[in-house]
């Protein structure tokens, strides 16, 4: 029998696990703001991919929200472009749900996708427990491996007072042939928000 603080513990925080770096990165399918599914595999022909969760409704997301497009215009040209993905449970936080993710990204004008991960199974598999949370991903042959996990930068909510671009250093580090300096990072946002 389980003590009754476990069961609880379980049923209320995302499950443990996730990628670590150096992991082979899960594959995905999911519906894309334009209603188009996209998928890892239509990526081959990149060096890498920026996988970032995050959302409409956080704070954090919606500081970041340029810095992200800025990411994706510097990197996308060398072989990195960033894939958004929304992990957010629509009937916990409604700002959430497909229809206003449309309405954001056509707002804002994002040059990537922004995906819907409507039953959370690619944010529980990456293990995403924050928005936004980063997965650099490397090309390895016919598929991708983590190469960097956690937070863009270290200002979350200034972006005038960057003194160190975590996401950018890894994928210069990257593009260079060089090992990335600091492979893992705290992410620093919401929490997902999880079905229980």
């Amino acid at each position: 029998m389980l003590p009754i603080a476990f069961l609880i513990g379980s049923i209320l925080l995302p499950p443990e696990g996730g990628v670590k770096v150096g992991d082979k990165a899960p594959d995905f399918a999911l519906r894309n703001v334009d209603g188009k599914t996209v998928r890892l595999t239509d990526y081959q022909s990149s060096k890498g991919v920026v996988v970032i969760f995050t959302c409409n409704h956080c704070p954090y997301a919606k500081l970041y929200e340029e810095r992200i497009i800025a990411l994706h215009r510097e990197f996308a040209p060398k072989g990195f472009p960033v894939i958004a993905i929304n992990p957010n449970a629509p009937e916990i936080v409604p700002e959430d749900s497909y229809e206003q993710m449309q309405k954001r990204a056509r707002e804002k004008g994002y040059p990537f996708p922004y995906l819907f991960d409507e039953t959370q199974d690619i944010a529980r598999a990456y293990g995403a427990t924050k928005t936004p949370h980063v997965f650099l991903l490397k090309r390895e042959g016919e598929s991708f491996t983590v190469a960097y996990i956690g937070a863009i930068d270290d200002s979350p909510n200034d972006p005038k007072k960057v003194q160190k671009r975590y996401l950018a250093e890894a994928i210069e580090s990257l593009l260079n042939g060089k090992p990335v300096p600091l492979p893992e990072t705290k992410a620093i946002g919401c929490s997902v928000k999880y079905r229980k």
